[in-house]
């Protein structure tokens, strides 16, 4: 594998960056929040109204590494095969055979999956957490990389599923992306005149580069302390008054895997607590429980609980 420099880590994040902000235009960080989950073999979750970028995201990270790209839109009478694909017969050979679904790609964009049941929801789950899809009696390995973009609408909940918790516990990250300056909008409406921008992107990173990337990640230094920050953070989640479900284990595991993310794209190989701080509402809200009975104001109250609890823990000197 070859071994790379910070400096030359640092300046093919920064290409990769550069190029998705061409059409993401105004969302520095949510395209470095994107790139910290990508290399941290992550999933990632966008909670926004539709029309602010969601799967604009998907194909510019997609044409950027220029890997097989597929989108699903989910709907209530979608099936678990449509997404993992099933047996069909051929007729003319007297034999079935499996026609692959759209899991079976390296970015995957799961459109509005809170609309559909969670029974079709769960085709995912292996697939998140091993990187494999068991079907039709057998088990097969997904080619890496492989990283979902999923999004839903959390202003509008009829007709919906709200994804249950060991769902939502497969997205390392969940954001938002909002919508952008009046000034950045105006450049975007001109951008547009001329045709989608997401199209006449080029691929600057190869699928080999971001695999070595990846294994890289595992390598940055955590010190102790900064492992004992994280658990107190995750302890003080699962004994706060507010929150009926704190952090799992699972979601520490990943906190420190982002972090260590985060430390590599920006050229070193070391956490500080800095990272720690930073990534606590992305890689944690979405994993607690807030004692509210109002649905549409569970994440707002979870990262403002979470932002709480970071003020009150204990910072390694």
């Amino acid at each position: 594998m070859e071994v790379r420099s910070q400096q030359e880590t640092a300046e093919l994040v920064k290409i990769l960056h550069k190029n998705i902000s061409k059409v993401l235009i105004g969302k520095p960080e949510v395209v470095k929040l994107a790139i910290v989950t990508l290399l941290a073999e992550g999933h990632i979750l966008i909670e926004d109204a539709p029309g602010v970028g969601k799967t604009s995201l998907a194909k510019a990270i997609a044409k950027s590494l220029d890997c097989n790209y597929k989108r699903v839109q989910f709907t209530p009478d979608m099936l678990p095969s449509d997404i993992l694909g099933s047996n069909v017969f051929l007729p003319n050979l007297g034999e079935f055979e499996f026609r692959k679904g759209p899991i079976f790609s390296n970015i995957l964009l799961a459109d509005e999956i809170n609309r559909t049941p969670p029974r079709t929801q769960s085709a995912l789950l292996e697939a998140m957490n091993e990187g494999q899809v068991s079907v039709e009696g057998q088990t097969i390995l997904l080619q890496p990389p492989f990283f979902v973009l999923a999004t839903q609408n959390p202003f509008e909940f009829e007709g919906t599923y709200p994804l249950p918790e060991n769902q939502l516990d497969r997205f390392m990250m969940c954001i938002d992306i909002g919508y952008p300056e009046r000034s950045t909008e105006r450049d975007v409406l001109i951008q547009h005149r001329s045709g989608e921008p997401v199209d006449t992107l080029q691929p600057v990173i190869t699928i080999k580069q971001l695999r070595e990337m990846q294994q890289d990640v595992s390598n940055v230094r955590v010190d102790d302390s900064l492992t004992d920050y994280i658990l107190e953070i995750v302890d003080m989640t699962r004994n706060h008054p507010e929150l009926t479900l704190g952090v799992s284990t699972r979601g520490a595991i990943t906190y420190s895997h982002a972090a260590q993310s985060k430390a590599y794209t920006e050229g070193r190989d070391y956490v500080t607590p800095d990272d720690i701080k930073e990534l606590a509402v992305p890689v944690l809200a979405h994993r607690v429980i807030t004692k509210s009975l109002v649905r549409e104001n569970q994440r707002t109250r979870a990262s403002e609980i979470i932002r709480q609890i970071l003020q009150q823990a204990a910072v390694p000197g």
